[in-house]
């Protein structure tokens, strides 16, 4: 069984206390325990590509962590970073690259 998130709460529950909910119970409770639907790995995958897209680094960084507990290798993160640049932007690339050779390192 997953671990319960509480990072919408702990963050924003006193500032946003119904963002925190849908953070916690809705996206992190009931969408991603969706695991007949799509493994925590693909959903890893999916997350870490949009995330890259967006730009969002900050959140990017929790994600690569998590997919890499998914069973994302460091080949897969490498080869992943590649293919969306082409999409998403040559610098996204880079900016993701620097996150990635952190949490992967020399392994």
């Amino acid at each position: 069984m997953a671990k319960k998130q509480t990072a919408g709460r702990d963050n924003l529950g006193d500032f946003a206390p119904k963002f925190a909910e849908l953070n916690d119970d809705v996206l992190f409770g009931q969408v991603w325990s969706r695991e007949e639907e799509l493994s925590p790995k693909i959903r890893s995958i999916v997350t870490v590509s949009a995330l890259i897209t967006g730009g969002n680094w900050e959140q990017l960084k929790y994600h690569l962590n998590t997919a890499k507990n998914n069973g994302v290798t460091k080949e897969e993160i490498s080869e992943i970073i590649t293919h969306i640049a082409f999409y998403v932007g040559w610098p996204k690339a880079w900016s993701a690259f620097g996150l990635a050779k952190e949490i992967w390192g020399e392994e």
